[in-house]
């Protein structure tokens, strides 16, 4: 999380000095641009997420480990003011995690029955993720203009199986199939001579638990583990 946020600054820095943000008197470009109450763009970036475990006994925690993943889709943007404006950004969501499990989850289980496939569940996720936001703005100043934004969003995992009669018995880790979240975020709009440049990096949270849970309510899998939720961030670039 700490070199997501670390290249968003380095983003933002760059892009501040090559612009020359700093100028005193600096002509402004597109002028006009968020004088239209509807207006559409487009934003591609990469997410980094995690599981927040809670569980039903302190026998140990499942370890974690993330990758970068691939974001992409389109923004609607519905203007109210200089200062508010209400977004949907329908977008796909590609990620995956590694959850690593401690040896004692398995105490009950023969050692002999046991392989190394066993304490490694790898979780792909492909999200349709909709988001809905209200963008609060400053004051443009020059050629910039910082916001913050904060919203709900719904996701439906292509990547759940959900439904599949196999659960980790069998190797298969399933996951619900729709999830909300709460978005949160903060960024900056660069009015280039051509058009508006917007970096951003979101926190987003999940609501809910995504964990099916195995038949076997003493399954070492998910026996313990009380509730299963998503977190992590988003840095998305936007063009519009």
């Amino acid at each position: 999380m700490r070199k997501l946020i670390a290249l968003f600054i380095c983003i933002t820095a760059s892009t501040m000095c090559s612009a020359q943000l700093f100028t005193r008197e600096k002509v402004q470009n597109n002028q006009n641009m968020d004088k239209q109450i509807l207006s559409w763009g487009y934003y591609f970036g990469t997410n980094n997420l995690d599981y927040k475990f809670d569980y039903n006994d302190n026998i140990g925690d499942i370890q974690t480990v993330k990758t970068f993943g691939f974001n992409v889709g389109l923004v609607g943007d519905v203007r109210v003011n200089d200062y508010i404006n209400f977004r949907l950004e329908p977008g796909l969501v590609i990620s995956a995690r590694n959850l690593n499990y401690p040896e004692n989850y398995f105490d009950d289980i023969p050692e002999e029955d046991l392989n190394s496939s066993d304490f490694l569940r790898e979780v792909k996720s492909t999200y349709i993720y909709v988001p809905l936001l209200m963008r609060l703005s400053t004051k443009r100043l020059n050629n910039f203009k910082p916001f913050i934004t904060v919203g709900i969003a719904t996701s439906l995992n292509l990547s759940s199986n959900e439904k599949n009669p196999e659960d980790n018995s069998g190797g298969e880790f399933r996951t619900t199939k729709s999830t909300q979240f709460l978005d949160l975020g903060f960024g900056i709009d660069f009015y280039l001579y051509w058009f508006k440049f917007t970096p951003s990096i979101r926190g987003v949270f999940a609501l809910n638990d995504e964990l099916v849970r195995d038949f076997d309510p003493n399954s070492p899998w998910t026996g313990n583990i009380n509730s299963m939720k998503t977190r992590g961030v988003f840095i998305n670039l936007t063009f519009r």
